[in-house]
């Protein structure tokens, strides 16, 4: 990867791990549908009326508007309200890497390095050491939902990653059109029948963890993630998701005093290491075939 696309993949980084403690902090005066349809009403209107529909087909727009608006979102919300935390939602959220790349081993015959795969297994193994004191953190219904969450992220990435020539901020904020009415007709059958009133009685602590997730992390984010995919292969761009619960729950630990035990610290250790070998594993291994080279 170019140095300024990884400059870029980590500040994507940034926005989302600190995304789940601002997610936490809306749902204390909001429900968690309500606050997700919100989320890409703000995004959405009056956008759309400025901007031109990309140069892509409607299916893409309405697959990751349903994908990774209306399912990805919701189930996560749902979870991260009663039965998950914010630090180790960041986590097991980033099961979508290995979905996202064995989608696109299946639906584009991408190939993978062994650097790729050596890096990844590093990784994994980091990612592992976070459950060992989750006992309290998550629930077996929270931890399904979140899988499920996951996968339907890892399609939207596959999405993504098919379109070429498209403006990624237009295509965003019409994406951003979808999910707010089915969302906003689950919560008034399931959370709320008077949104109205929650609005009034919401904090600006509220009014600004909504702007944060609906500009910056959702507008934001998901347009550089989306040109990060379509320049690179999955095995090199996702792998950079696995840092966002270091990020997750060194923000939860400061902002929400959720706790890091030992075992976190040193699985974010390990991660930072697969990330390095997934990164520059491909550099390394060219240097050291280069200075064989010389030497003979």
């Amino acid at each position: 990867m170019k140095s300024k696309d990884i400059a870029v993949a980590l500040f994507v980084v940034l926005i989302w791990g600190v995304n789940f403690s601002a997610i936490k902090i809306g749902f204390e005066t909001l429900p968690p549908i309500l606050f997700s349809a919100l989320r890409f009403a703000v995004v959405a209107i009056p956008a759309v009326f400025f901007v031109p529909f990309p140069k892509t087909s409607v299916f893409n727009v309405l697959g990751v508007g349903i994908f990774l608006g209306v399912l990805k979102f919701g189930l996560l919300f749902i979870a991260m309200k009663a039965d998950a935390s914010a630090g180790l939602s960041s986590l097991v959220l980033q099961a979508q890497v290995f979905f996202t790349i064995g989608l696109s081993v299946l639906l584009y015959k991408e190939a993978i390095g062994k650097h790729h795969a050596v890096g990844i297994l590093i990784a994994s193994i980091g990612f592992g050491f976070f459950f060992i004191e989750s006992g309290e953190n998550i629930t077996a219904l929270g931890l399904m939902m979140i899988l499920a969450a996951a996968f339907c992220w890892a399609i939207s990435n596959s999405i993504m990653k098919r379109m070429q020539g498209v403006n990624l901020l237009h295509f965003m904020v019409w994406v951003s059109l979808i999910p707010p009415t089915p969302l906003l007709i689950i919560s008034y059958l399931t959370e709320t029948t008077d949104p109205i009133s929650l609005f009034m009685s919401s904090t600006i602590e509220t009014w600004l963890a909504l702007s944060y997730v609906s500009y910056i992390s959702t507008l934001l984010a998901f347009a550089l993630w989306g040109y990060l995919l379509k320049s690179y292969p999955a095995a090199t761009v996702t792998p950079f998701a696995l840092l966002i619960p270091v990020v997750g729950m060194i923000t939860a630990a400061l902002v929400l005093g959720e706790r890091m035990a030992e075992s976190e610290i040193l699985g974010a250790g390990l991660i930072f290491l697969g990330l390095a070998v997934c990164v520059l594993g491909g550099r390394w291994f060219k240097a050291k075939v280069k200075v064989v080279q010389e030497s003979l």
